[in-house]
């Protein structure tokens, strides 16, 4: 019995040293931290912000450091609901928007608002409703890139003391109401016609041009085609008239040279006064076959005449 008891013993013994082991070992274990990339922990102890642990291995101390946040630091999207807000002419239309953000500070992240998600949709929605109601609703609709960049400012501003950066701020829908919506419609199809009617009428004005330039050419092509063959006329007839001239020339030429060289031949054959005279007799003979009603002969000639009739008398004696 004895033996049993003092078994008993060293087997409860052990098993406490073992399980005291494993609490040590699990209460180690818990005290190492791993930080993620693009994360980061905001520490406590005894209930008071201790530090911000980034990416790496970290140990705490057991029972008094604890892990009061983690924080993401990536840049993070929050689409809001539609908003409704009133433009400067009493329109009411509801708006949504989309904000880009990134937590810079995970301190004041923690400890600067209680939600902060809520309160950057509320701080949007009263911006927006400021920045809106200074507009008219066609100011609104073509002036979104204004209203991103006022209401990322306000809003950067804004969530600084809460350890927020605000990268961008989007208006994805701007939503009037039906009447409006159907207003405008009616507006972009009276915009579309006039502008169809401007270019039509535009296009025939061109067309218009266009034909009374092409006469415009026509004529002037078809005159200087009329000058030019006027011209080539001129100048065939002329040329015309002088090659007929230089024809007629050459042939008076040819015709003294001729006669020239038939006088030089009888000359040359010695020929006397008597056989010029009948020669010349010849050609009064060939002018007077012509037209001429009057022969006026030389008096050179007629003294020759006179003197061949005495002749012949005198031989006929």
């Amino acid at each position: 019995m004895s033996g049993i008891g003092r078994n008993s013993g060293i087997g409860v013994g052990t098993v406490l040293v073992i399980v005291l082991v494993i609490l040590l070992l699990l209460v180690l274990a818990s005290c190492i931290k791993i930080v993620p990339q693009a994360q980061a922990f905001v520490m406590e102890r005894l209930g008071g912000y201790q530090g911000t642990w980034e990416v790496g291995m970290h140990f705490k101390m057991p029972f008094i450091d604890r892990v009061a946040k983690r924080v993401n630091l990536k840049e993070q999207v929050v689409d809001f609901d539609p908003q409704p807000v009133i433009t400067k002419d009493n329109v009411t239309m509801r708006i949504d928007t989309v904000v880009f953000f990134q937590i810079t500070d995970p301190k004041l992240f923690t400890y600067g608002v209680e939600n902060p998600i809520m309160a950057i949709e509320n701080l949007t929605a009263t911006t927006l409703r400021n920045i809106i109601g200074d507009m008219e609703l066609d100011q609104t609709l073509t002036s979104r890139e204004v209203i991103n960049t006022r209401m990322r400012s306000s809003l950067d501003v804004a969530t600084d003391p809460w350890g927020i950066k605000v990268n961008r701020v989007e208006l994805k829908n701007i939503l009037p109401p039906a009447q409006i919506v159907d207003a405008m419609e009616k507006q972009m199809k009276a915009e579309r016609e006039r502008r169809e009617a401007i270019l039509k009428a535009e296009g025939e004005k061109k067309s218009s041009i266009l034909v009374a330039e092409g006469n415009k050419q026509s004529a002037i092509l078809d005159a200087e085609a009329e000058k030019q063959a006027a011209i080539l006329r001129a100048e065939a007839e002329k040329e015309k008239m002088i090659r007929e001239a230089e024809g007629e020339a050459e042939a008076i030429l040819k015709v003294q040279k001729a006669k020239a060289e038939g006088i030089r031949l009888i000359r040359e054959a010695g020929a006397d006064q008597a056989v010029l005279t009948l020669k010349s007799f010849e050609a009064l003979e060939k002018v007077a076959d012509g037209q001429a009603t009057k022969i006026i002969i030389p008096s050179e000639i007629q003294n020759v005449a006179g003197l061949v009739k005495a002749a012949a008398e005198v031989v006929k004696d």
